[in-house]
């Protein structure tokens, strides 16, 4: 088959977060020839006319969706989707309604909510609240983009006043150009849990704990840009990935398996996607974001939980091609 990898149109000189999805492109591009498919890539920009004219003259048989932003941007994501939509191709990953969904952060905690599953509280300037006087700090965080952007020491307010949060949001909007909303921090442990679609429905894969070693007493324990993306970084240093879980934690471990394989369903995943979590003191999962076509990187977590299930990448690849072949 012809795969055409569709993949964000990356400047030279973007951050990493951005310039990941390149090497994303050249990795599945190798498990595509591994398995006897002809691959082909092509950047998605602002260019609609140019993005339909190219994607027709490669004729592909599947697009794999690698579409992370468009002019930088997370929250125009979806515009790839619905382009393919109305070219009436097959696609890899999430539809459009999942990406347009998942990637408005306070859309989806709505819907969270609403399904009974627990997620931290919010506050956006457009008047979405709760009681906010459970917590003491609150992270300010971009309501539509992914990769941690936008979330470092700067975002991080220590107040339970909500007038308080909404002056600090408006600020941090204003210098970052982005719309953001307030999420209760979840003093506790971190984790994440990847999904994989397959011939006998969804496979979840083994959770992974986010550890923050050595951390300072007063430094908030958080996944922000820094640890993900700065090499040189303390974050990025003392923030280890650990998919071995201990006994006394399987109960947890099968609880996370569980509220995952909901979100699967709530939000019409497709193909693979990953639900990250807060665990609080008393052993209760909080939801924090649900992650439509996460990172495929082969440093990543999601090749990392691969890799611990015993399943090979390329055979994950083709996984996620043949559900993009299902009506």
């Amino acid at each position: 088959m012809k795969i055409l990898i569709l993949h964000s149109d990356v400047p030279a000189d973007a951050g990493e977060d951005e310039l990941d999805c390149l090497t994303q492109a050249a990795t599945i591009g190798e498990a595509i020839s591994t398995l006897g498919h002809q691959p082909a890539t092509l950047p998605f920009g602002m260019d609609l006319r140019a993005n339909i004219s190219g994607i027709r003259e490669h004729q592909p048989d599947i697009v794999f969706n690698l579409v992370e932003t468009l002019a930088g941007k997370g929250s125009l994501n979806h515009f790839a989707t619905a382009l393919l939509d109305f070219l009436h191709l097959p696609y890899t990953g999430c539809r459009t309604d999942a990406m347009f969904i998942t990637s408005n952060k306070p859309l989806a905690k709505k819907m969270l909510r609403q399904a009974g599953i627990a997620t931290p509280a919010w506050l956006t300037l457009e008047g979405e609240t709760e009681d906010l006087s459970r917590e003491d700090a609150y992270f300010l965080k971009p309501c539509r983009e992914d990769a941690s952007v936008g979330l470092d020491d700067r975002a991080v307010l220590q107040t339970r006043n909500p007038q308080t949060i909404r002056d600090a949001l408006r600020e941090r909007q204003e210098a970052l150009g982005l719309d953001c909303f307030a999420e209760a921090y979840i003093d506790g442990r971190e984790f994440n849990i990847a999904l994989l679609a397959s011939d006998q429905g969804v496979r979840v894969l083994p959770p992974a704990e986010i550890l923050f070693v050595d951390y300072p007493p007063d430094k908030l324990k958080v996944l922000d840009y820094r640890a993900k993306w700065v090499e040189d970084s303390f974050e990025y240093e003392h923030t280890v990935r650990s998919l071995s879980i201990a006994p006394q934690d399987e109960s947890l471990a099968d609880r996370l398996r569980e509220i995952a394989l909901r979100c699967w369903h709530l939000f019409g995943l497709r193909g693979y996607a990953r639900v990250d979590f807060r665990v609080d003191g008393q052993g209760v999962p909080w939801v924090l974001e649900i992650n439509a076509n996460p990172c495929l990187s082969p440093d990543a977590g999601f090749a990392a939980a691969l890799d611990f299930a015993g399943l090979e990448y390329t055979a994950a690849i083709d996984a996620i091609l043949q559900d993009a072949l299902k009506p």
